[in-house]
């Protein structure tokens, strides 16, 4: 594993995690055994917009239970989950972390989705799977640790079949600026590599990619982040709820949602969401 790899691992690694959530999930009341898929949004959807952000995304995709979908850098598996119980796809998440792929594991088959979702530590740039082996791709909140865009969509082409989609969910540069930090995905600039727009077109055109749709979430976003610190800043003194993405961003988890508003008001960042098409 390269250097940025393991680096990128550490900072998402947490050995607890999974006791949390379990716990979490019976604090609010949910039946573990007979565990949703639902149950588990408010933890298991690590990106801006959660759940809610998700359901729009692949609303672009037009997925069907006949194909075979790829999620790259797939966390604790609450995307991959989502698709195999929302569409009934066939669907493969990796990841470089250790541990978010044994809990997304125990999750899938806890929500009895293990025969529709596997999952593999497997690093973005270098994929265990066969040229053409999947339908569709989709990448959320992942390519900001990725120094090398290029390998990145290169290796997204080669495992999606000729025609294959990819949606990007990522939060991209808008402007120069330095960015304040820690932030969800980088405690320091050392793992946080962010391009901008136009510089993802050039990326993904030089892949064989060609851009169909590009959307800047910005003012969602702003909706997201100031109504999670209002909620939080409302319920301080009883603590944080039992269940949601606290529990993956440990003790700094506020202080890096106030820095993503501050960096995203500044108008440094903002999430945008692509779907391009592998050319045949």
């Amino acid at each position: 594993m390269k250097q940025i790899e393991r680096a990128v691992a550490q900072h998402y690694g947490d050995d607890d995690l999974l006791a949390r959530i379990l716990d979490g999930l019976q604090a609010v009341g949910a039946d573990l055994e007979n565990l949703q898929a639902d149950d588990l949004a408010p933890v298991d959807e690590f990106h801006i917009g959660g759940r809610q952000a998700t359901v729009h995304a692949l609303e672009k995709m037009a997925l069907d239970e006949h194909q075979r979908v790829l999620d790259i850098g797939c966390g604790i598996g609450g995307a991959t989950r989502y698709i195999a119980a929302a569409f009934g796809c066939y669907v493969t998440g990796i990841d470089l972390t250790e541990g978010y792929i044994a809990i997304a594991q125990r999750l899938t088959q806890m929500t009895g989705l293990n025969h529709k979702a596997k999952f593999y530590t497997a690093s973005a740039l270098d994929m265990p799977f066969e040229p053409a082996t999947f339908d569709a791709a989709i990448t959320f909140h992942v390519a900001m640790n990725i120094p090398d865009r290029a390998a990145l969509y290169g290796e997204i082409v080669r495992v999606l079949k000729p025609g294959g989609r990819l949606c990007i969910y990522d939060v991209m540069e808008k402007a120069a600026g330095r960015l304040a930090f820690p932030v969800p995905w980088a405690e320091t600039p050392a793992t946080s590599h962010l391009v901008s727009p136009e510089d993802m077109t050039g990326l993904l055109a030089d892949a064989g990619l060609t851009l169909e749709t590009s959307q800047d979430r910005t003012q969602f976003a702003l909706d997201f982040f100031r109504q999670s610190l209002a909620t939080a800043a409302a319920t301080s003194p009883a603590g944080p709820p039992p269940l949601g993405l606290h529990l993956v961003m440990g003790p700094t988890a506020r202080e890096k949602f106030a820095n993503m508003l501050t960096n995203i008001e500044a108008g440094r960042i903002a999430p945008v969401l692509m779907t391009a098409r592998r050319e045949s």
